[in-house]
């Protein structure tokens, strides 16, 4: 533990958990930004004697690692070559059995389509102790750097999450035109893909074509870009503006809420 966590801990009576040797942490990052870290996540960053990383972790985090510890990359890219959900989880319990502190880290919450419960239950089968730390998923931070409340009492009580990684006919994973119908807004991880098809599917479902859409890449950065459009016009918007995978999609009445707020929104302490 670092001597300024370690203060902080104690100014707010604080314990933090020990990481012990042979165990697994699954430990979120948050969707960027270093400052969206939690304290048990700094205090596992420090601790960890292995730290398994995946494509979403700013460099600025990983540079908070300790003097010694093996930084190994394990990030999915859909398209690119990347090692299997299987081939991750037996690795972190290799290094486990190996007698070492694993830090499994991961961009956002390891449990909001982060794969952690996946590697979670690999744990369980092979009798692996594990710690889950949450992080800022980026459907909440992303969205409230760009200035875009995820509830409002004069727009929504609810709202959905949902992977548009597997929106093609092949392996669709949502009935798209079922969330439609439920009026609620609807914000999509991994859905640059299939854009257009995600789109017409909510429009077939009842969204009307003229129904508020942001496009928000690389959240909580200095590159964040944020893109207002329709559904009608999501992909056409995209491809223009060359909006690019990490991006959130944003659909629906909060949106609308976004060129209200901005002007006056101010975002502290964005990665680079």
């Amino acid at each position: 533990m670092s001597d300024a966590l370690a203060v902080i801990a104690e100014r707010v009576g604080l314990t933090l958990p020990t990481f012990a040797p042979g165990t697994v942490w699954l430990v979120g990052a948050g969707p960027g930004d270093p400052g969206l870290l939690t304290l048990h996540a700094l205090n596992a960053i420090a601790e960890a004697d292995v730290v398994v990383y995946d494509a979403l972790v700013a460099d600025e985090i990983l540079a908070l690692a300790r003097d010694g510890a093996l930084l190994e990359f394990a990030g999915k890219r859909g398209g690119k070559p990347s090692p299997s959900q299987r081939d991750i989880s037996e690795r972190l319990i290799e290094l486990a059995r190996d007698g070492h502190r694993v830090l499994r880290l991961k961009g956002g919450d390891p449990f909001v389509f982060g794969r952690g419960g996946e590697e979670a239950l690999a744990l369980v089968a092979a009798a692996i102790p594990f710690r889950v730390v949450p992080g800022v998923t980026a459907g909440i931070g992303g969205l409230a750097y760009a200035a875009i409340p995820a509830t409002t009492r004069d727009t929504n009580h609810a709202v959905i999450l949902a992977t548009g990684h597997k929106a093609s006919d092949r392996a669709r994973d949502h009935d798209w035109r079922a969330l439609a119908r439920t009026g609620l807004p609807i914000v999509i991880y991994m859905g640059m893909t299939f854009l257009d098809r995600i789109a017409a599917e909510l429009m077939a479902g009842g969204l009307a074509p003229d129904t508020p859409v942001a496009l928000v890449a690389d959240a909580t950065t200095r590159r964040q870009r944020v893109v207002l459009t329709t559904l009608s016009e999501a992909r056409a918007a995209a491809d223009r503006e060359r909006v690019k995978a990490p991006a959130l999609v944003a659909v629906g009445s909060i949106v609308a809420l976004q060129p209200v707020l901005a002007p006056f929104a101010i975002t502290l302490g964005a990665a680079p």
